[in-house]
Order: C-alpha cells, then structure tokens, then sequence
C-alpha cells in the first residue's frame, strides 16, 4: 500500500491528496502522543519494527506482489499511538529501503494508521471475550478488516488523484483483497497468543490515562 515518491506530486489534484494525507497524520500522531501511556513506549517500539519488517517481505501475486500491513494488530494493541508508531516505521523504510519517500510520508502513514484506529474503535472490547474462539473470530475480522480499509484508502487517493491513476488503484484494491484472509488469520494467531501469555499488552489501549 506504499505510494512511491512523486506519483501523485505531478497534479494539483495529486498535490491536494498529499495535503490531505499530512493533514490527518500530523492530526493522528499529535492525539497519538498526547494519549499514548508512555510506560509503554517499549510496545510501541516493539509493534513499530514488526510492521517495519513484515512489510518488507514482498508476497507474490501474479503480475505484482503485496506484503503483509498487521495494521489491525497494530491498532487493537496500541491503540491512537498506532499513528506514531507507524510514522517511525514508514520513515525508516524510506530511508533504508527506499519504500515511499518524504512527499508520500503522511499520506502513507494515514492510509495504514487510520484503519488502525478503526479497527481499535470497533474490536477493541470483541478481543476480550469469555471465550477464545470469540477471541479468535473477532480478532480475524479486525485484521481483515484493517487491511481492507487501507485498500480502500489507498485506492481512494490514487483515483482522486487523477483518472490515469484509476486502473492502478482497482488493481492495488483487487490484490489485497486476496491478502485479506491471510492478514486476518496472522492477527488471529497473534492476539490468542498474546490473550494467553501476556494479556496486558491486550489491555494497553485501555490504560492509558490521558
């Protein structure tokens, strides 16, 4: 879901979908900062470097490949600080692995952290449940979910972004439709993992005290 540096930076439309997207990130990180509990500044490191490493590992699809966002998982651990956590890690694939750059920086990390936040907003109390396999379904969904509204926005801004754009976002929206499932089962595994070994990870959205 990386739009690469200046593709969009050729029209004014373009230039107004790059505002818009450092507009909400600014807006994300700064609620982010003001309620991340910063006894948990670890987890948020911790959750950063996964997304920065899964996201790397390119999965081949066809003529294309998709990688792995945990963008559901980010958010339903971590809660409105997933916008600076994701910040960091987007940055840092900027500059080591060239994925994005400085124009694309705030339009990526909305894309991938909102649905963060939507995510946390909906399954935040569904994680909790008596029962694991409600855990289980619950948690599937958020990280399907997740990935789903980042494809859904990144398409969004390549089509607002001119009609030449349109084709690219239908297939970038047709490709995650397929990593869906998967992205879904990862965040599945990894939240009844984390409800049996350490539930308070589970729980730091809810404790922050801002």
């Amino acid at each position: 879901m990386h739009i690469a540096e200046g593709a969009l930076s050729g029209s004014l439309a373009g230039v107004a979908v790059l505002g818009a997207g450092w507009a909400a990130t600014a807006l994300g990180t700064a609620i982010g900062l003001r309620r991340m509990d910063y006894e948990r500044v670890p987890q948020v490191a911790l959750l950063s470097s996964a997304f920065f490493a899964v996201s790397l590992i390119p999965i081949p699809l066809g003529v294309t490949s998709v990688h792995l966002v945990l963008c559901g998982l980010v958010g339903l651990v971590l809660g409105w600080a997933a916008f600076p956590a994701l910040l960091v890690a987007l940055f840092l694939q900027v500059l080591i692995a060239g994925a994005g750059g400085p124009t694309t920086l705030g339009l990526n990390t909305a894309v991938m952290a909102t649905p963060a936040i939507a995510v946390y907003a909906i399954f935040r109390r569904a994680v909790h449940a008596r029962s694991e396999t409600a855990t289980f379904l619950s948690a599937f969904a958020a990280g399907a979910l997740g990935v789903l509204l980042g494809a859904v926005l990144n398409a969004a801004a390549l089509a607002l972004s001119g009609r030449e754009f349109q084709v690219v976002a239908r297939a970038a929206l047709a490709a995650h439709l397929v990593i869906a499932p998967f992205e879904g089962l990862v965040t599945a595994v990894a939240v009844v993992f984390l409800r049996k070994v350490r539930p308070e990870l589970l729980d730091a959205p809810l404790l922050a005290t801002h």
